[in-house]
């Protein structure tokens, strides 16, 4: 059979098949493939009837040619040719990389199951009876167009999600970025770790549990032979609990006595200390009258007499504060309180308490006590005494570096479900 040029018939614009909406919009353009002119003049006057646009070749190496310069929506092929038949030509375009997916019919006379398994094979996707009926023909390609159009909605949804999912991962970067960024603002809240006053030491620790975390560790020189330390664990986690810590770190600043809450301005200059009760209820006041904060936050403050050894303290719903004496035993001291931030007017209560030299007092997070293995069980506060009195022989900065190490076998490896903070001061002398 002789193999005839290709050329394109243009479907009419004004054809019945377009006007009554037959032709499935996911086709447009058809290959039709057959090595009989015959056979490609009667389908396509056939398709072009139905509102599509035909492109022929005779051959299968003429349609891949013709498959490489223009799009398709759709091939029709004859399954017998010379040279490359219509199995061969599905393989072949199934192993370009098309724009988008085409759907292929052969035309065969084949009915034996092993036949149409071979075509399924090599990616047809369906298969029409020759000689052809139209009806039939214009049904296989109307099921074709289906597919392809859910096909493509497929692809649009995709490329939609992953334009989302770019444009998030673009935030998340910089989002990232403010929240390294944010780390680094909040660490420097603790301008110093340690702190050596001759008769007393302090070493403090904060380990967020993320970018950003809500614990605040501190300490100040609260006047004349007095050192004021504090613990604040803010509720929740992330940027608001972030940012409330650094408004709380503004007012507990020895930076600026004037505006610490904790000294007040005397007439000569000087400044002298409110109760830790005071502190906190004016604590409690801004956060409830001032702020309108969602949070509320833990808190343990007290001031160190150098000279003698008390201890004056509140406790605002904080764990236990830790006495660790010269031969290393942990003793656990607290009345509990009321959090600040709940109950506009709440009353807070001191406590006292004498460190003899030698002894260690520790205001921690709840980070330690409620740190959980794989098990989901707690160290709770026995647990964490235990820490503590297995590392009491080394000096702060080591015993820091001890408990958390500890802390990280209890759990496993896991990552710490809570911030980590502690304050540790050390009595040396009164002298």
């Amino acid at each position: 059979m002789s193999i005839a040029n290709p050329h394109k018939l243009e479907a009419n614009s004004t054809s019945a098949a377009q006007k009554d909406g037959r032709r499935p919009e996911a086709i447009q353009h058809i290959l039709l493939v057959d090595d009989s002119r015959a056979q490609r003049s009667l389908m396509s006057r056939s398709l072009v009837k139905q509102g599509y646009q035909v492109t022929e070749a005779g051959s299968g190496i003429e349609a891949l040619k013709l498959f490489g310069t223009q799009e398709f929506d759709l091939i029709l092929s004859d399954w017998m040719m010379p040279g490359m038949d219509g199995l061969e030509l599905c393989q072949a375009i199934r192993a370009q990389n098309a724009k988008g997916y085409v759907y292929f019919i052969l035309l065969t006379s084949k009915s034996d199951k092993g036949a149409v398994a071979r075509g399924l094979d090599v990616g047809a996707d369906d298969f029409l009876a020759k000689p052809f009926n139209p009806d039939e023909l214009r049904a296989r390609i109307a099921a074709g167009g289906r597919i392809l159009s859910m096909e493509r909605e497929l692809q649009e949804t995709n490329r939609l999600v992953s334009s989302a999912l770019a444009e998030l991962k673009t935030l998340y970067d910089s989002l990232d970025r403010d929240l390294v960024e944010a780390r680094k603002m909040q660490q420097s809240l603790v301008r110093e770790s340690f702190r050596d006053w001759g008769r007393a030491e302090v070493s403090v620790l904060l380990k967020p549990c993320g970018h950003v975390g809500g614990d605040l560790v501190g300490f100040f020189d609260a006047g004349k032979d007095h050192i004021a330390f504090y613990s604040i664990d803010v509720s929740g986690h992330g940027i608001a609990s972030a940012l409330l810590t650094a408004r709380l770190a503004s007012y507990l600043s020895e930076g600026s006595p004037t505006h610490n809450i904790a000294l007040i301005e005397c007439e000569d200059g000087n400044h002298h200390r409110q109760p830790p009760e005071m502190v906190a209820a004016q604590l409690n006041t801004l956060l409830t009258k001032d702020m309108l904060s969602e949070h509320y936050f833990t808190m343990l403050f007290g001031y160190l007499n150098m000279t003698t050894g008390h201890v004056e303290f509140t406790q605002c719903g904080h764990p236990n504060a830790v006495v660790l004496n010269r031969s290393g035993r942990a003793q656990f001291i607290g009345e509990g309180g009321m959090p600040i931030g709940l109950i506009p007017g709440a009353e807070f209560e001191s406590q006292t308490l004498l460190l003899q030299p030698g002894e260690r007092l520790i205001f921690y997070s709840d980070g330690f006590t409620e740190c959980e293995n794989t098990q989901k069980e707690q160290v709770e506060e026995q647990g964490f005494g235990e820490i503590i009195e297995k590392n009491s022989g080394l000096t702060n900065e080591m015993l820091f570096d001890a408990m958390v190490w500890d802390l990280d076998c209890f759990a496993g490896g896991q990552e710490f479900g809570d911030d980590l903070s502690c304050v540790m001061v050390t009595y040396k002398s009164p002298t």
